[in-house]
């Protein structure tokens, strides 16, 4: 029987799960995006005012509930438009209630309001309005807080990602959309404050309903009501002339030689380390410049996954990164040793170590206490007696926010790391994609924190790595895109290429030590394998690796390269990475959306062959990994690129 060929939706996002509706309405010069219920990309004249403002239940493992949605009715005027709807959000334990009414007005005014009202008691951490300010035009910016007290402040915006929350017990906040024009954003029904966003990738600020200081869980009583608004209002005639146009050709400019390239890996966790070795051939010809392994000494089969990675790191010739977790019972010393004797037992010799303990895998809020562990110093202490000559290194195997919470000392260790996650709080397309805004702030707040030590990242992929803000990582049975889940079908699709390509371009324009991306194998991996959950496209097939396994592949080789410069006229749409070769110059571009794009593309200039992943070229992306080695197709000149949607593109001078 032939093997179904994969559909558009599989070659894309890995499923054919729909990632919803969404419309555009307008009210005068203020416009809008409905999503499932939330509003997004609040415009005025083409400037984003609001990245987004949405009603949003939360459970007691933060996990965020999908509103079942009914009875909606939009309506586009000439001068404004209205929504309403019922939703409920419910699962095995409760269920909540709310009507939701949206009007907005083209003399610039904007109102969100809800009625909630639980159907039994609502265990839940956070439930109700959320409001997202965006980052271009906004970070480092002033904003006037009104207080729910009437008092009144002036601030800014953080530049530097804060680590806590950087304002309380909100009203309003007021900040400046273009000279001469204000937004002001008043909340009522509950207190709000603030908390940076950008610390879990999210591309924004984010004000939210009442105050992570006051106890939660808490309940919502059966059947008591309760209501909450948020009210947008644009005040103020624009200093200069506005378009609002968008479309067209975008431009990428090559500049200069400078810097290099960050070495380019790949990770191998434990429960993957007889998989990874199954596929060492496919590893070998990807060319990473690291294997990040990982021992964690709360299991019990160290010595033989160490036997495993022996065994890899032989047959590959790949430097192995190990990291290891220490189940912190016992002082580091003890713990750091039995770990050693596994590894020594299995004759595996990591080229460097990261050292942490299970504590650290988890989040607290900024100065609250902590369970006992050991410190920094004292992992550093041990692991430097036990690994003696071998390069070490610390910080936090999960992401950003939990470095930001506990930073690392300065000197303790040879380089930092910490990994990163796109699905912590919304798991829809669009979302994800917007995380790369947010890598610019982590790669300075990263530098202001450890200054010029080396800086390395992940492994990090789409799916959740670890689940530091619950019990676990989130259940997907029926191949969705679900937050902090350890599995996303969008690894398998050019959806993950685009997205671990703009990851890379974003890291190497910062400066990056080393990234790595995922795993080579399983949820998180980029080599495909016969796995528990089905993988449409791919089982039944001769699959062999996924489309991200290329963005390894033709990455691996060019670690350490010398580093061109290069800029993207629309860096959310098109995301560029270039560096020198022996041939010449190596041009990457990624679509970041699902629309056609086209590159308008300065600073090449001879001839070069060109190697595309998206639609056309799926069948033949997994089912042969080699390729990019094979010969692409042959252009005279290249100035005009149109890449497909989430197609990424390598032009080589030839």
């Amino acid at each position: 029987m032939a093997t179904k060929k994969p559909s558009r939706a599989i070659k894309l996002f890995g499923t054919e799960a729909s990632d919803g509706k969404r419309r555009e309405l307008a009210a005068g010069p203020i416009t809008a995006m409905f999503d499932n219920g939330a509003l997004r990309y609040i415009r005025y004249r083409g400037v984003e005012v609001l990245r987004g403002i949405a009603y949003l239940l939360r459970d007691k493992n933060w996990g965020t509930y999908s509103p079942a949605i009914e009875n909606l009715k939009i309506k586009q005027g000439k001068t404004g438009f209205s929504i309403s709807y019922d939703a409920t959000c419910s699962d095995a334990e409760q269920s909540l209630r709310y009507q939701a009414k949206i009007e907005a007005k083209a003399d610039g005014m904007l109102i969100f309001s809800a009625d909630g009202i639980p159907l039994s008691d609502f265990l839940t951490n956070r439930s109700g309005f959320v409001i997202l300010h965006p980052l271009e035009g906004v970070v480092g910016k002033p904003v006037e807080v009104l207080h729910v007290d009437g008092k009144r402040e002036r601030r800014n915006f953080p530049k530097i990602i804060s680590p806590g929350q950087p304002i309380f017990e909100i009203r309003s906040l007021k900040h400046t959309v273009m000279p001469g024009v204000m937004a002001t954003v008043v909340m009522e029904g509950n207190k709000f404050e603030m908390e940076d966003h950008r610390n879990w990738m999210d591309a924004s600020y984010k004000t939210y309903v009442c105050s992570l200081l006051d106890p939660w869980p808490y309940t919502l009583k059966k059947g008591e009501a309760f209501t909450q608004s948020v009210k947008l209002t644009i005040e103020g005639k624009p200093a200069t002339k506005t378009s609002s146009k968008s479309g067209g050709a975008i431009s990428v400019t090559l500049g200069k030689a400078k810097g290099r390239v960050p070495a380019i890996g790949v990770g191998v966790p434990m429960a993957e380390a007889q998989h990874a070795f199954e596929k060492a051939d496919l590893i070998a010809a990807a060319k990473p410049d690291q294997l990040v392994f990982q021992i964690d000494g709360r299991e019990k089969n160290q010595t033989e996954a160490a036997a495993a990675f022996r065994a890899l790191k032989e047959r590959t010739g790949i430097p192995a990164t190990l990291e290891i977790i220490l189940p912190a019972k016992a002082p580091a010393e003890e713990e750091v040793q039995a770990i050693a004797s596994a590894l020594d037992a299995a004759g595996f010799k990591p080229d460097a170590v990261v050292i942490t303990q299970m504590h650290d895998l988890k989040s607290f809020q900024p100065n609250t206490p902590r369970p006992w562990g050991p410190s920094y110093e004292e992992m550093a202490a041990a692991a430097r007696r036990a690994f003696p000559g071998v390069q070490l290194g610390g910080g936090m195997l999960s992401y950003f926010t939990e470095l930001n919470r506990k930073p690392a000392p300065k000197s303790v260790f040879d380089f930092i790391t910490h990994t990163a996650c796109p699905i912590v709080h919304s798991a829809d397309d669009l979302s994800v994609m917007e995380t790369l805004e947010s890598m610019p702030s982590i790669i300075a707040s990263t530098r202001a924190m450890i200054g010029t030590s080396p800086y390395h990242m992940g492994p990090t992929s789409i799916p959740c790595r670890d689940n530091p803000y619950g019990a676990q990582e989130a259940a997907n049975l029926d191949n969705g895109r679900v937050c902090l889940s350890d599995m996303d079908p969008r690894q398998r699709g050019l959806f993950a290429a685009a997205w671990n390509l703009g990851l890379v371009a974003a890291a190497a324009k910062g400066k990056l030590d080393a990234v790595s991306l995922g795993a080579v194998t399983g949820q998180q991996g980029i080599i495909y394998r016969k796995a528990s959950y089905m993988q449409p496209g791919f089982d039944g097939g001769d699959a062999a690796v996924y489309p991200v396994y290329h963005i390894l592949a033709g990455l691996g080789q060019a670690s350490g390269a010398r580093y061109i410069e290069s800029e993207s006229g629309a860096s959310g749409k098109i995301a560029t990475l270039a560096y020198e070769t022996k041939a010449g110059p190596v041009l990457w571009l990624a679509n970041l959306t699902g629309k056609k794009q086209t590159a308008k593309v300065s600073g090449l200039k001879g001839a070069a062959q060109l190697h595309v992943l998206d639609e056309k070229t799926f069948d033949t992306l997994i089912k042969r990994p080699d390729y990019l080695t094979k010969a692409g197709s042959k252009v005279k000149k290249v100035s005009s690129l149109e890449l497909g949607p989430y197609a990424v593109a390598r032009v080589s001078a030839v």
